[in-house]
């Protein structure tokens, strides 16, 4: 066989590693699953009246939790957080801001441990109208606490964005960019984060800049995803880095058809790492292996605006997909580490728009779903047996 007929082979081959049911020309349009949803209330939180609005939800040693924040009639916003023993019955939890931006934080991102829930927050203000973020943090009494922290820990001249928490048995990491490209922040308990800019593979250098989108444990410490722009391209390429402590840091390239796209989510399915992000035609799946990632599937297809990976939840082997096309925010089921996906049905549609959001999370033997049209803010549990229907 020619060099060249191996590398029209090969191509071939990604072409159809990367091409899922639902992605490729010709295929059929897979029937979608259709989870038996239970609506549930989130109470209205005691001393600040007002609308609802949900951005996150997360759950862990059986204890689920919902985070966002509350519109008041004046307009103004205030963090909220609420639990439940079991996705269906709803409580609010007590908040404790201690600075003024902290008083109208909206809660955007959440991640737990040990039962214990820790949260991302910002409100739009100063000179400029940049986000003021900071970290909130659960007391053992149950209160949420907003943490202080110094001005330039999240926001200066120097950031860009603070996107996605986690949590694992080495403590706490937040994903985002400063202006050198993608960064970190890690903390043993929540109570005070630590930055990490300009660390070598994870920022930019000549190769590009980077920027990171979302982060997860896995048992030799972290895996991050996001992306890097090369020098006088216009086309973004996914990217995932690997770090035992959350301050050195290994680069990997996702591997890409038409040398665009994103891992905007990360989820570990099994015991396998799995990335998810727009691509040119819509979305794309890596796996992990043992030989580096690998393309795995492709699904859906991008509407009038910016397409974007919105949420990704492990539920024991499935994974379940949030994506927004610029038009509506769909969800999506694999039940095979990625390679192929199904629609899901949902009992509320939701536009893409900057005020609108929704996410799932999913511990035991359920799912959580929580979404704001941009209205109203609502919520909707189902067992995870009606997934592989």
């Amino acid at each position: 066989m020619s060099r060249r007929m191996g590398a029209v082979l090969g191509v071939l081959a990604v072409l159809v590693a990367s091409c899922g049911s639902s992605a490729c020309p010709d295929s059929p349009e897979p029937l979608p699953v259709r989870p038996a949803w239970q609506s549930v209330v989130l109470p209205d939180t005691p001393g600040v009246p007002g609308r609802p609005v949900v951005r996150d939800a997360t759950a862990c040693s059986g204890r689920w939790y919902v985070v966002g924040g509350v519109v008041d009639s004046a307009g103004d916003t205030h963090p909220a957080a609420w639990t439940s023993p079991d996705a269906s019955s709803w409580v609010p939890l007590p908040t404790a801001p201690v600075t003024f931006y902290g008083r109208g934080h909206v809660l955007s991102a959440a991640a737990c441990r040990d039962g214990r829930l820790a949260a991302v927050g910002a409100k739009s203000g100063g000179a400029h109208g940049n986000p003021r973020t900071g970290t909130w943090r659960q007391a053992s009494d149950g209160t949420l606490h907003e943490v202080d922290a110094p001005f330039e820990r999240y926001a200066g001249p120097r950031a860009v964005t603070v996107a996605r928490l986690a949590a694992g048995p080495r403590g706490w990491l937040i994903a985002g960019s400063r202006i050198d490209g993608a960064a970190v922040w890690v903390s043993s308990d929540a109570a005070g984060f630590a930055l990490v800019e300009g660390a070598p593979e994870l920022a930019g250098d000549e190769r590009g800049r980077t920027a990171a989108y979302d982060a997860v444990a896995v048992p030799s410490g972290w895996l991050v995803v996001g992306a890097v722009l090369p020098p006088g391209g216009t086309a973004l390429t996914p990217l995932a880095w690997s770090s035992a402590d959350g301050r050195s840091w290994r680069r990997a390239a996702l591997p890409v058809v038409d040398g665009w796209g994103q891992a905007q989510r990360v989820a570990v399915p099994g015991g396998v790492p799995v990335a998810v992000g727009p691509v040119r035609a819509g979305f794309g799946s890596w796996r992990l292996t043992t030989e580096g990632w690998r393309p795995a599937g492709g699904f859906g297809a991008v509407g009038p605006g910016v397409a974007a990976a919105a949420g990704l939840v492990a539920v024991g082997r499935r994974l379940v997909a949030v994506t927004r096309d610029g038009d509506r925010h769909a969800l999506w089921l694999s039940v095979d580490v990625g390679e192929s996906w199904r629609p899901v049905s949902v009992p509320w549609s939701v536009p893409d728009s900057g005020d609108t959001a929704v996410s799932v999370t999913s511990t035991g033997d359920r799912l959580l779903l929580v979404a704001d049209d941009g209205e109203a803010s609502r919520a909707w549990w189902a067992g995870v047996s009606g997934l592989d229907r």
